[in-house]
């Protein structure tokens, strides 16, 4: 199970733990979840921010793309709610 979740995280980009929850779903035998496409975007950030980002991902033991996505899918959530 660790290799796998392993693989899943570096394939995917998702964080470990993240990895072990859909292991353990494909385990109790729940539906596949529907993946949607990924796209590349660029972006222009200070070097001191990108150097944080980069170090902030290598301790949680994921990408900077997880990170950023994570980041951005919460700022949504909260600006739906907010307004």
């Amino acid at each position: 199970m660790a290799e796998a979740a392993v693989a899943l995280s570096r394939t995917f980009g998702l964080s470990r733990r993240q990895a072990y929850r859909y292991l353990e779903l494909a385990r109790a035998g729940a539906p596949p979840l529907a993946a949607e496409n990924s796209v590349t975007i660029t972006l222009k950030m200070p070097e001191s921010l990108a150097r944080g980002l980069r170090a902030h991902a290598t301790a949680r033991g994921v990408t900077t793309s997880e990170v950023v996505r994570q980041a951005v899918a919460a700022f949504l959530v909260a600006k739906r709610r907010h307004g």
